[in-house]
């Protein structure tokens, strides 16, 4: 009974015009604050508000004054095994309406040669299950963070309807993370 209390809901608050609320969950804080600037910057039309956050539940506390949640982005570093397993487990603090074109991940550093293959395995098994587009990003260069927020920004467009004839659920069907089926016995050929 308790895990319900903590589970964050996506349609329990009205959404307000021309605004849109983005959740950057990461374990590691090396990326988000970067993102949440970047995103925030980028945007001159619509009132963005960025949310930051290590791990999932959130305070059951600040509920009330929580404004609605129109996109949680799980951003997860590959060099450690924390972030994945951080991920992991927040993701069962949402409730499944969010899974209607609301959840995205963000993954960095795929290009590293030492990153455990089972790790992006992992990653990739948790989008195509939930059917979650998973965005792969360049964070060790200014371009590569400004190219991940642009992304984030259009999906965080779409997830808020704020894009004619566009829903969060039609984009998911375009984006997902599609596993194939052989990809478990070959873990040397990651396409996403």
């Amino acid at each position: 009974m308790k895990l319900r209390t903590k589970m964050l809901k996506p349609f329990r608050k009205v959404p307000v015009l021309n605004a849109a609320n983005v959740l950057l969950v990461e374990n590691e804080e090396h990326l988000h604050s970067r993102l949440a600037d970047i995103i925030v910057q980028n945007e001159k039309d619509v009132n963005i508000t960025v949310r930051l956050a290590r791990k999932l539940p959130l305070p059951v506390e600040n509920q009330d004054s929580r404004p609605r949640i129109d996109l949680v982005v799980f951003i997860v570093n590959l060099m450690s095994e924390r972030s994945v397993q951080s991920a992991e487990q927040s993701v069962r603090y949402l409730d499944s309406g969010f899974f209607l074109g609301k959840v995205c991940f963000l993954v960095t550093g795929a290009r590293c040669l030492s990153v455990s293959s089972t790790r992006l395995l992992t990653v990739r098994k948790m989008a195509s299950s939930l059917h979650c587009p998973l965005l792969f990003a360049e964070d060790q260069t200014s371009e590569g963070v400004i190219a991940a927020a642009v992304r984030l920004l259009g999906i965080l467009k779409v997830a808020a309807g704020l894009v004619p004839f566009a829903t969060g659920l039609s984009l998911n069907s375009v984006t997902h993370c599609i596993l194939p089926s052989d990809l478990e016995q070959n873990l040397d050929s990651p396409t996403c």
